[in-house]
């Protein structure tokens, strides 16, 4: 049987990134919290870019509705806690990882903040660095109802919405319901874009864009939209996209407020 070895085992991440940066990244703690639609990816992917220690938490199992687009999902981790199965998975790539899990929840404050959405086809990025933007600034939730905040949540994180031209039936968008449909090629690019964001914040290594500046890669239109947008949801640009999104999704005009 052949022993876990690190340095062979991410051998091939060198030269996009030097075996100093590399060594440095087995150091490096990750917190990532859900392990479901996005959340799984982001734990993999990062695995194997060879950072060694992890936070992960989820309060969810496994079901046969997520098989379309989680990591880990399939027949025998049904009824398992999620965070059980990709903390399995996650030590299948590296078996040194130093990995804490919380399958009740976590929470955290004052570190950097990458949220990565998959909407339709695409991945849409709006980071939240100590110091700038905070993630309650951006979003102007308050005390708003739950179905306005996922609204203002939609709009947040995708300004210029890139994956609204070929939703095919829009019956299946029930916010109410937390419920809409998804892709596995969304889930799999905000894995990619979330490791990008993530190596060049442990690594302090080149450009992150954070709140108020989003952006969004949408594969199927093969369009970047990057949006800088001060105050948020507080931008006039966004509180317009906030009440035509409400109008469009049978919101009434007195549940969302500017």
């Amino acid at each position: 049987m052949t022993a876990f070895d690190y340095a062979q085992a991410f051998s091939r991440n060198i030269g996009w990134v030097t075996e100093a940066e590399q060594a440095r990244l087995l150091g490096k703690r990750v917190a990532i919290a859900g392990m479901g639609g996005v959340g799984g990816f982001h734990l993999l992917t990062l695995a194997r870019l060879g950072v060694g220690q992890f936070n992960i938490a989820d309060l969810d199992t496994f079901e046969l509705a997520n098989f379309n687009r989680q990591a880990g999902a399939g027949m025998a981790a049904i009824d398992r806690a999620k965070v059980e199965v990709l903390a399995e998975q996650a030590r299948q790539i590296n078996p040194e990882l130093e990995l804490r899990v919380f399958p009740q929840g976590v929470q955290g404050d004052g570190i950097p903040a990458i949220t990565v959405a998959p909407l339709g086809m695409s991945a849409a990025l709006v980071n939240f660095l100590p110091g700038g933007m905070s993630f309650a600034d951006y979003f102007q939730w308050g005390d708003r109802p739950e179905l306005e905040k996922a609204v203002r949540f939609l709009v947040g994180l995708a300004p210029n919405a890139l994956h609204r031209h070929y939703l095919a039936d829009r019956s299946r968008v029930n916010l109410a319901e937390r419920r809409g449909p998804s892709t596995v090629m969304a889930c799999s690019l905000c894995a990619g874009v979330a490791g990008c964001e993530a190596l060049k914040i442990l690594l302090g290594r080149g450009r992150v864009l954070a709140a108020p500046h989003a952006v969004q890669f949408d594969a199927y239109r093969n369009k970047l939209g990057h949006t800088w947008r001060p105050g948020g949801n507080r931008h006039p640009l966004n509180r317009l996209a906030i009440a035509v999104a409400g109008k469009m999704l049978g919101i009434t005009d007195n549940t969302v407020r500017p």
